[in-house]
Order: C-alpha cells, then sequence, then structure tokens
C-alpha cells in the first residue's frame, strides 16, 4: 500500500496539513501528517535528534499505517527531512514533493544564526518568535494568526533541536542525479527564505522533476495557496500510479 506522507516545517506540527489533508482523504488510502518528535505534543526527545531520527520517525508511523511506500511531501525543515528519508528508507519512496525548501547544506553563518535562536527560545521561550510575524510568513499574509497559535503551542526544547538538527544537516546536492521516482518541485513565488531560484536548481539536478511556482504565496506556500498546493499533489500522485 502506498501512502501520502506530508511532512511540516519549522516551528510548526503535522496540522499545517489539515487542508491538505482533507481535501485528498477521499483520493488516497492512506492520508499522514504526523509531527515530527517533540512537535504537536508528541514527546521531546531526550538528547539532541537529528534529521535521520526525524526521518526513522517517518518510517515508524508507515509502519503503524502498515503502509510499504509513500509520496512523501516536505515543506521547508520538511524538506530536509525528506531528504534524509531518501538517503535512509529509499526502497520506501514513491514520489517526492519538495516544497519551499532547498537541497543546499546550512553556510557558517547560518548556522550560527540557528544557534542564537535555539539559545533564545531556550531563554525566553516559544513566545519570543511570536512578536511579529517572522520572515518565512508572507508580508500580508492571513496565515499569521493560525501560524502563531500552531507555533506558540510547540515547546520551546522542541524547536531549539530541530534548528540544530537542521543546521548539522548534511548536503543534499549530490543526491539529486539519483533519485529515480517521480519528483516535484513547489515553491512560493513570494519565498524569501528559499526563493524560486534554489528551487529551479532542484528542478534541475533531479531527473523526474517538474517545477511549480505558486503566485502569490510564501515560504508557507500550502497555507498561502491550498488550492494550488493541492493541484501539485495530486498531479504528483496521478504520476506516481501510472507508473503502477
Amino acid at each position: 500500500m502506498t501512502a501520502l506522507l506530508f511532512v511540516h516545517a519549522f516551528p510548526l506540527d503535522g496540522s499545517m496539513w489539515e487542508l491538505q489533508v482533507a481535501a485528498l482523504r477521499e483520493e488516497v488510502d492512506t492520508v499522514l501528517a504526523p509531527s515530527l518528535p517533540g512537535f504537536g505534543g508528541t514527546p521531546v526527545p531526550a538528547g539532541q535528534p537529528s534529521l535521520d531520527d526525524y526521518a526513522d520517525a517517518l518510517a515508524g508511523s508507515l509502519d503503524a499505517a502498515k503502509a510499504e511506500r509513500a509520496v512523501v511531501v516536505g515543506l521547508s525543515m520538511g524538506g530536509y527531512v525528506a531528504f534524509a528519508f531518501w538517503r535512509r528508507h529509499r526502497a520506501r519512496v514513491a514520489g517526492l514533493l519538495l516544497a519551499d525548501t532547498r537541497a543546499e547544506a546550512d553556510d557558517e553563518p547560518a548556522r550560527e544564526r540557528r544557534a542564537k535562536l535555539a539559545d533564545l527560545v531556550r531563554e525566553r521561550g516559544t513566545r519570543a518568535l511570536l512578536l511579529q510575524p517572522p520572515p518565512w510568513v508572507r508580508d500580508g499574509s492571513e496565515q499569521w494568526g493560525r501560524v502563531r497559535q500552531i507555533v506558540g503551542r510547540q515547546p520551546a526544547e522542541a524547536i531549539a533541536q530541530a534548528s540544530l538538527a537542521m543546521a548539522a544537516r548534511q548536503d543534499a546536492r549530490e543526491l539529486l542525479a539519483g533519485i529515480d521516482v517521480p519528483v516535484a518541485v513547489v515553491v512560493g513565488s513570494d519565498d524569501r527564505i528559499t526563493p524560486p531560484q534554489m528551487s529551479r536548481t532542484m528542478t534541475d539536478g533531479i531527473r523526474e522533476a517538474t517545477l511549480t511556482v505558486v503566485p502569490r504565496a510564501g515560504h508557507l506556500a500550502n497555507l498561502d495557496a491550498p488550492d494550488d498546493f493541492g493541484r501539485a499533489v495530486r498531479d504528483l500522485v496521478r504520476r506516481v500510479g501510472g507508473q503502477g
């Protein structure tokens, strides 16, 4: 059985996918949107997790659902975890949708910023992220209230751990040429964090990749433009089904 597996962004949880799950539940037998360890009420890891640990947790979600393979949809941090999942559980990937993400690892300044963010939330709590809309929320977006609510219920320690896990992630560019399943790359036209050019780089490097630039959407394209995002997911599911 092939599932549809959504992997959430930082520092949100699986509930960010509720519109997509509701829209696709009748079209796909198994739709999963788990929260990564520490998020969405799941236990916070006792030690510092890696993105590989997050990927292994996703494999456990597939096991629990008795799903052998999945079309993996990862947005932002979820895209980084999707690459880790491909690296560790390649045989279980039927297709990939990489949204508002990138293959490049962080450079040193970016790693330092993530470390400072981890220190900030450990010192001041999650509320330190909620004082004003961050750059990953599109200017003028109506979604800030909802995003603020989701972020506000995440433990500070889970956010700190995820920030450090992203800082330590492997560069995924060497994986691109070897990805041999259908791939959709999706990016908001107004994404300031991982702008469309980064998505074009991924698309050019993957043999079976298509690129969708979603108009009037920022870094959280599934929230800013759920209909356009849903169409991209459906198109990929059809491509995967057509190979079966």
